[in-house]
């Protein structure tokens, strides 16, 4: 019988020596949402893991794991190939499926037998997902926020990097939804992080944690698609809050340097669903201007007539006002006040 690990007893590094997990998923499992710092080495690819679940619940189980062995066999070999290179790094390799069930199983069967120090994940990647949901409202027990506001482009989240870099704890919330926040807010970045990951990794921001001082940008409940929990949100709004100034031409190099980077397509794509709030006029005058090159004049009307108006700190209990030129130097002073 092969060995399994609890993933409670991973995360309080309960286990002695160098260990690795491993997701046998699909990719789209994987890429929708896994545990962090989990590679990939899947079994079947989302076309194959289809067609098996389909013959699973249409014609017969049996049927079904015989497509499944026939598939697994080919690519034993390349997959014998990874788990031995990564066997010679680490002390255990940990698999791990959906629920814990015949993907990995089967996998830590054959290399256990074959003298792999292989081991199975208990549960899963739903087990997993049970522990991070009954975890991690506690991470933020005694926690205090000290949360920074302030028009887009003022430099909130360099500050945050600044913070970090000194030592501070920064839990940054637009760095694990991999969204900045704004209709525009997945310009340049790809695909957004789903719910469940974006979740993992506030998890393990919180947990690494030295101290229960914890810097935070504020925000809005959702973050392009995600939603911050309630507990968090609730502590943010209880938090101490400070306020970010600059000026605009600062404000416009900020933008220009997150936004512009050949991203021209995703920027228009991205004003076509402001139409409804500031107007075809002038999103047709902004794509114009893009066209042109004319980035820092779309930016600074878009900040302007757009963004600025949605802020307000009417009901924030704004504590300081520090102006930013220099993010490292307000950093410092942030801390000094703290």
């Amino acid at each position: 019988m092969f060995k399994t690990f609890e993933y409670k007893d991973i995360d309080e590094n309960k286990i002695d020596g160098k260990n690795i997990l491993i997701d046998v998923r699909s990719p789209s499992e994987y890429e929708n949402a896994t545990i962090p710092g989990a590679i990939n080495i899947p079994i079947f690819n989302d076309e194959e893991r289809k067609i098996i679940g389909t013959t699973y619940v249409q014609d017969s189980v049996e049927k079904a794991k015989k497509i499944g062995i026939d598939v697994a066999s080919k690519k034993l070999p390349d997959i014998y190939d990874k788990v031995i290179a990564l066997d010679k790094k680490y002390n255990h390799l940990i698999f791990f499926c959906a629920k814990g069930g015949f993907r990995s199983s089967s996998l830590v069967s054959l290399f256990s037998s074959i003298g792999i120090n292989a081991f199975k994940l208990d549960g899963g990647y739903k087990k997993y997902r049970k522990y991070i949901n009954e975890t991690l409202p506690k991470t933020i027990e005694g926690v205090q926020f000290i949360v920074l506001y302030g028009n887009t482009g003022t430099g909130k989240t360099y500050i945050l990097e600044a913070l970090k870099n000194r030592g501070m704890d920064v839990l940054d919330l637009e760095s694990c939804a991999n969204h900045r926040g704004s209709l525009l807010g997945s310009v340049g970045l790809g695909e957004q992080n789903s719910q469940k990951q974006f979740e993992s990794l506030l998890y393990e921001s919180l947990k690494n944690r030295k101290s229960n001082i914890v810097y935070i940008e504020g925000e809005s409940r959702r973050i392009g698609k995600v939603i911050i929990p309630e507990y968090i949100y609730n502590a943010m709004n209880n938090g101490i809050h400070i306020k970010i100034e600059a000026s605009m031409e600062y404000r416009v190099n900020n933008i220009m340097k997150d936004y512009v980077h050949e991203t021209d397509d995703e920027l228009i794509s991205s004003l076509n669903l402001l139409r409804k709030h500031i107007g075809d006029k002038n999103i047709d005058k902004f794509i114009d201007m893009i066209e042109k090159n004319r980035y820092e004049k779309v930016i600074e009307d878009l900040m302007i007539k757009y963004y600025d108006p949605l802020y307000s700190y009417k009901n924030r209990d704004i504590k300081a006002v520090f102006y930013n030129e220099d993010c490292e130097k307000v950093a410092n002073d942030i801390i000094k006040w703290t």
